[in-house]
């Protein structure tokens, strides 16, 4: 990764800290297009190795918040959705998978915002678990099947659930790509030379969680998330 792509793509994981620090989504959906458009080879294992710790400290920092019940229940269709994100890794070239990320970018994006508002139960748990499974194992974004399911709820509540449900699917997903030899050195060096930029942007996140207003956030988030998805698209094009 040269000094440029670094500076570019730590600035991207610095506001994407900061952003799902505050909200508890955002950080794959800002981070995965831009690396997709300066060094696609990181995806995704750049992007889980990164959100372990950060999500770890959201879940520890909310931890009185989390909604265990429905947590578990995403927790099983998430584990079960990671051998549908291996298949679209083996299936997809480099190119093709940066029009994946690109185009289900931009359909999770117009879908949140979208989205009526409804009372999750078992069935749209599960759901949203087997769509994370799938889309985080391929692509290191998982946060839009949650934020659907959690985005009427306190932001609290949806801020440590989603981070637990991260948690434990990146582990799961870090795993089995690591079995299927999906991981090598320069992964790992990638994540180590962004996480200064990591720390600095779940540190800021702390002095506005409390009182952000989360649903102008998420929606910006989306946003921003589909001309980062339509830049992508275009880069490939």
């Amino acid at each position: 990764m040269t000094q440029h792509q670094l500076f570019l793509i730590s600035l991207a994981v610095l506001f994407a800290a900061f952003v799902q620090g505050s909200t508890g989504v955002g950080f794959a959906l800002i981070v995965a297009p831009v690396i997709g458009l300066l060094k696609p080879e990181l995806l995704p294992v750049c992007v889980l190795v990164l959100m372990l710790p950060l999500n770890l400290y959201v879940v520890w920092r909310e931890r009185t918040a989390v909604d265990r019940v429905g947590a578990s229940w995403i927790t099983g269709g998430r584990i079960v959705g990671t051998a549908g994100g291996l298949w679209v890794l083996a299936a997809l070239s480099a190119t093709h998978l940066a029009w994946f990320v690109g185009l289900s970018t931009i359909a999770a994006a117009l879908v949140t915002l979208s989205m009526p508002a409804f009372s999750p139960g078992r069935a749209a748990f599960i759901a949203a678990g087997l769509v994370t499974g799938v889309t985080e194992t391929a692509t290191g974004i998982g946060g839009p099947p949650l934020a659907l399911v959690y985005q009427h709820q306190t932001p609290p509540t949806m801020r440590s659930t989603i981070a637990l449900c991260f948690l434990v699917g990146e582990v799961v997903s870090l795993v089995t790509l690591l079995a299927a030899d999906r991981i090598d050195a320069s992964h790992l060096s990638a994540a180590a030379s962004l996480l200064p930029a990591l720390v600095v942007g779940a540190v800021l996140s702390r002095l506005v969680h409390r009182h952000v207003n989360g649903r102008f956030l998420r929606a910006f988030v989306q946003v921003f998330a589909i001309v980062s998805g339509g830049l992508l698209l275009v880069h490939v094009a």
